[in-house]
């Protein structure tokens, strides 16, 4: 046991200065399975190599996920199809395969409340996350936040890199509330820097002709939309909120006064 507890200690501090750290931590395992299964030197190194190859990456998707911030609701795969809300089956299929992205196309998701906008763009999120894209799913309030104190602080310094980095960036809620000049300037020129080299995937109650109401400003207004909808699929849901039509309630329904 001495033996393998020196090779195990050997393997960590080079696993270490490797930064192996799938090695680092399962070394002891490693050599026990190999003891346990004598397999040949080649197979060996192929299954160490490839069970670090595996916990990176699980590592890495683990943290798309976190920097990302997805809403709990986003598992495309328990879409409820028989919702007539202007999107069908064949269609969210496409939207899934990510073809757009590739392609350098934005999405934006217009209809009132309810209808899924939020659902469907944090769903297509979870599936870039999964392919290896760098994704961000923020308010436009988030948005705004980050581009007023870029300067002021280390985190809203590093926030607004990554953003500017990001392959994908969802803006939720997009001029659903008025925006002040200033803040309109400031959104216009973050998607102006990085509308060429970013896919967004914007949600938003409002049409496109009600931007200028919300920016006070149409000539802002008209150069927002020349940058996002350049290449953009314009997709309008409709229909009844879902929140509302399964709307949640504390009492049971056979209660009795």
């Amino acid at each position: 046991m001495d033996r393998i507890d020196d090779k195990v200690s050997v393997i960590r501090s080079s696993a270490k200065r490797l930064r192996l750290s799938c090695l680092t931590t399962g070394a002891y395992d490693v050599l026990l399975e190999a003891q346990r299964t004598s397999p040949s030197y080649d197979d060996f190194l192929i299954s160490v190599l490839d069970a670090e190859v595996k916990c990176r990456e699980e590592r890495q998707r683990a943290m798309r996920y976190k920097v990302a911030r997805l809403p709990m609701a986003h598992d495309l795969d328990m879409y409820d199809y028989s919702l007539s809300n202007g999107l069908n089956a064949t269609q969210l299929r496409q939207l899934r395969e990510l073809h757009w992205v590739e392609e350098g196309f934005n999405l934006m998701l217009a209809g009132p409340c309810g209808v899924g906008k939020t659902y469907i763009a944090a769903g297509l999120c979870a599936d870039a996350i999964e392919c290896g894209y760098k994704v961000y799913f923020r308010s436009m309030d988030e948005i705004l936040t980050v581009l007023k104190t870029k300067d002021l602080t280390a985190n809203t310094r590093k926030e607004y890199k990554n953003l500017c980095a990001g392959q994908i960036i969802a803006i939720d809620d997009l001029m659903n509330i008025a925006v002040g000049r200033e803040d309109g300037n400031l959104l216009f020129a973050f998607i102006n820097a990085v509308y060429e080299s970013t896919s967004f995937i914007i949600t938003t109650n409002r049409s496109p002709v009600e931007w200028a109401q919300s920016l006070n400003d149409e000539v802002l207004a008209t150069a927002l939309l020349d940058r996002l909808l350049y290449k953009c699929e314009l997709i309008q849901l409709s229909g009844k909120s879902y929140r509302m039509k399964n709307r949640k309630t504390i009492f049971k329904e056979n209660n009795v006064d």
